[in-house]
């Protein structure tokens, strides 16, 4: 693995030398100078973040060249520079865009960043490649008097699709959200308001006593069933570096729960954590395998 991440860095670094473009100026004007980043250049006057780039930042900006935005399907870069799709196209650009000035040496070290945007980029060695989001990082260390420019060989996009969304379409979370239903807290889950919840599989319910997910499910029992999957939500994005770091989050339920880690594996009050970070648009959901139950009142 020592080889890999010195050969990628090696590699990495030798493209690095095209910082000597633009030096002296902001980000957007180092990316109009360079001749190809047309594209990315009239996506920033769209989607109105010209200022905002050109600002004092410092930014980490992952930078699609136009051939990266002609990889796109036919129509897309025209359509996303309609008036009527500016805040998809901003959710996009800022996707791109990562606080603070990261040089490659410091991006080699960490597995994601999160970018303005709210989501995290993942960022990995592939066979001595370096990949942020599946993309390819063709040239590093581009340096601005506001930040550093990273090129990359594809757009990459942020998740489109709110936390019940994401449920619905990984298929294994049909009890919760039939659950989420029950309880009337879909709208809560779908709305702009940014969540963190630690999801429960089917396979995580059916470890229930016989009958008792049923029971939850019936009007009735509506109070005690959001209490249960409000204990499983946290406010804000709260991705898995933090929460460890954190050892305890505060629910929406009221009470906190705790996260540990026990032989390399990470659980949330007890139950193991199988998944971390998947992103939503509002969110970002963490899979555990039990449900877990708040302390009684």
């Amino acid at each position: 693995m020592k080889k890999i991440v010195s050969y990628a860095l090696a590699t990495w670094m030798s493209v690095a030398s095209m910082s000597a473009f633009g030096f002296e100026k902001n980000i957007v004007d180092t990316a109009v100078e360079a001749g190809k980043f047309k594209t990315l250049a009239a996506a920033l006057g769209a989607a109105g973040l010209v200022d905002a780039v050109k600002g004092p930042g410092p930014f980490t900006v992952f930078a699609p060249s136009d051939e990266a935005f002609a990889k796109l399907p036919k129509g897309t870069v025209e359509t996303l520079l309609k008036p009527e799709n500016k805040e998809k196209l901003k959710a996009i650009l800022t996707y791109h865009v990562v606080p603070g000035k990261v040089m490659a040496k410091d991006v080699l070290g960490v597995k994601g960043a999160k970018s303005l945007n709210g989501q995290r980029i993942d960022v990995k060695v592939d066979g001595g490649k370096v990949m942020v989001d599946g993309a390819q990082v063709v040239a590093t260390d581009i340096a601005c008097t506001n930040g550093v420019i990273h090129v990359i060989d594809s757009v990459i996009l942020p998740s489109e699709d709110n936390i019940p969304t994401v449920a619905t379409k990984a298929g294994k979370f049909n009890t919760l959200l039939a659950a989420a239903k029950a309880a009337g807290l879909v709208d809560a889950l779908s709305g702009d308001k940014a969540l963190t919840v630690f999801a429960p599989t089917d396979d995580a319910f059916a470890k229930l006593p016989k009958d008792t997910v049923a029971t939850l499910l019936k009007p009735e029992n509506k109070d005690k069933l959001k209490a249960i999957l409000l204990f499983h939500v946290v406010e804000g994005r709260v991705y898995s570096e933090d929460a460890l770091a954190a050892k305890s989050a505060a629910t929406l339920q009221g009470s906190k729960v705790e996260i540990t880690v026990k032989d390399g594996a990470a659980y949330v009050n007890g139950a193991k954590i199988l998944a971390t970070d998947v992103d939503a648009s509002n969110g970002v959901i963490h899979i555990i395998d039990s449900v877990i139950l708040p302390p009684a009142k």
